[in-house]
């Protein structure tokens, strides 16, 4: 089987991850690996048996032998990377968020278009297996028509500020830098938002030039009302918890869990299923656990570029995902309802 020839740009845990999933996938190998700090890319080129390892990106890129690279920097380092990876040839799979503002956005898919080469944004939340069988059910039919969808983004980052504290950032607010997952979750299945209020605070790590918390409800498309809530110093277990409530059913889902459950009316036409307090029954679905499925991620943008096919999350996608990010910091700023311009 042919296959893609990878450099990683970066080092760090999230690098790890892409190796790890890269390690599983048969279409694709990495040739090499790069950090600015020597003995970081070292260490990843033993790990992983990685032929090469460089301290500057431009020295890898300008190999003849890589056909594409992953970008799994701290976000503020993704568009000059991504753009000079694209402008010396290479495909580029580029971790969430995809920036932390349009202009950066705008540069990415601008470098994309002229040079011919893909760029695909890791929204990985669109390979968790319980996800994408609940929006399989959810574009079946099988809970009705959507009326509310919600999903959180709760995670502890109190001590995991990133090295060099690249978290501990004003530009790098919670809701585009984690909550860009719950955000994108609920445009993938439910349709890019049009407007946004929103509201947030900053009570737990107060030491932080950010809001830690913050609650967006939106407007989707067909009249869908959203809520998304983002906590990054909330004290309990890291979880993307989501519902999706339709007409005829109610699907409770999250990325951390074997299972699944769906509220139905009733099952395949028979009589309505309620228990003695009138609730409906619950059905769980089995799924499997990997909520940063980076074997299937880059597996398929992998695939992609051996097919000659569109990657599924491109610039433009992941533009929108910022887009509707940067509306909510609005919102919870002016304390005003933002529409949200996809101008990109």
């Amino acid at each position: 089987m042919e296959k893609i020839r990878l450099g990683i740009i970066g080092a760090s845990s999230f690098a790890e991850a892409h190796l790890i999933g890269i390690a599983q996938c048969k279409n694709t190998e990495v040739v090499a690996v790069c950090d600015i700090v020597e003995e970081r890319a070292k260490k990843m080129a033993d790990t992983f048996l990685i032929p090469s390892y460089y301290t500057d990106y431009h020295e890898m890129l300008a190999r003849d032998d890589i056909d594409a690279v992953t970008i799994p920097l701290p976000d503020q380092l993704h568009c000059q990377a991504t753009v000079d990876a694209l402008r010396a040839g290479k495909h580029v799979m580029c971790e969430k968020p995809m920036a932390l503002n349009m202009d950066d956005c705008r540069k990415m898919i601008k470098a994309s278009k002229e040079t011919g080469k893909q760029l695909m944004i890791g929204q990985v939340c669109r390979y968790t297996d319980a996800f994408v069988k609940a929006k399989k059910m959810v574009d079946d039919g099988e809970i009705g028509e959507l009326f509310f969808v919600e999903s959180e983004y709760a995670h502890d980052y109190s001590k995991i500020g990133g090295i060099g504290n690249w978290r501990v950032t004003p530009e790098r607010h919670p809701i585009i830098g984690g909550g860009c997952h719950a955000v994108d979750l609920l445009r993938w299945i439910a349709g890019n938002p049009t407007e946004v209020t929103a509201y947030a605070n900053n009570k737990v790590l107060t030491d932080w030039p950010i809001n830690d918390c913050t609650v967006a409800i939106m407007k989707f498309p067909n009249n869908v009302i959203g809520k998304v809530m983002t906590s990054v110093g909330c004290k309990r277990k890291y979880t993307m918890r989501t519902v999706l409530y339709g007409t005829k059913g109610t699907i409770v889902v999250d990325n951390t869990s074997p299972t699944f459950t769906i509220y139905k009316e009733e099952f395949r036409g028979e009589d309505t299923y309620c228990g003695a307090d009138q609730q409906r029954v619950e059905i769980r679905i089995p799924v499997s656990v990997n909520n940063h499925n980076t074997q299937a991620e880059i597996g398929d943008f992998c695939q992609c570029l051996l097919d000659g096919r569109p990657v599924p999350t491109p610039g433009e996608e992941g533009a929108t995902t910022v887009a509707a990010c940067l509306a909510i910091v609005e919102a919870a700023k002016t304390d005003k309802k933002i529409k949200i311009s996809y101008d990109f």
